[in-house]
């Protein structure tokens, strides 16, 4: 039995789109622009996508999206974009987390055990939000805001970093023991994480489901 997924990425400046199979990538495409790129490309990448797999939309069994925390307006327009394909379908939505999908792209690399896992994504200036993990995936550290000149990595440490704020986060910390991991967020992690939430139905409520901001505009917490 096919379970084809279409999962969707706007959470960074990289727009992203796979297609995946009881859990395994079909096809995928990634696009990146000097700025977000997402509202005028996002449809036509769906339909291509769809078109390389020959695959239509009434073939499939789900959407997922990353769902921040990350850009407010790439957010907003993952979400909104997978709920109206998700309502015209009849389809199931799954949200995805985007550090979780950091974590699945650090086990795409080989972790030592003794190994933790540090997910980074930009939040302007010196600041990240910040996820903390061990080797099996158990949350070592809440989600949260981090200022990078205010954050003592060595309690982490042995650790690898995976995110969009490496380049950043090595003007702070300057560790032997930290291996770092440059692979750019893309749909096709989310594969294996929506169809185990596939075949759990862990579905989202369409009418009252929002992304993770974390941080209002304004840069308050939320």
């Amino acid at each position: 039995m096919n379970t084809f997924i279409l999962h969707l990425d706007t959470s960074t400046k990289i727009c992203s789109v796979a297609l995946s199979n009881n859990g395994e990538v079909v096809t995928y495409l990634d696009q990146t622009g000097t700025g977000f790129i997402h509202s005028e490309a996002l449809t036509l990448m769906i339909s291509e996508v769809l078109k390389n797999a020959d695959v239509s939309l009434k073939n499939l069994s789900a959407i997922s999206y990353s769902s921040g925390p990350g850009s407010y307006t790439g957010l907003r327009i993952g979400l909104s974009t997978a709920k109206g394909l998700c309502f015209a379908l009849g389809l199931p939505l799954i949200a995805i987390p985007t550090h979780d999908i950091l974590f699945q792209i650090a086990c795409s690399s080989e972790i030592k055990k003794s190994y933790r896992i540090l997910a980074l994504l930009d939040a302007r200036r010196t600041e990240v939000y910040m996820q903390a993990f061990d080797h099996n995936g158990k949350s070592i550290k809440p989600l949260h805001c981090a200022l990078l000149d205010q954050t003592d990595v060595a309690p982490f440490l042995p650790a690898i970093v995976v995110g969009d704020s490496n380049l950043k986060a090595k003007e702070f910390w300057n560790a032997s023991d930290i291996q770092w991991l440059d692979t750019a967020l893309s749909a096709k992690f989310q594969a294996q994480i929506a169809f185990r939430a596939f075949e759990k139905r862990a579905f989202e409520d369409l009418a009252y489901c929002t992304p993770i901001y974390l941080k209002g505009a304004n840069g308050a917490l939320l």
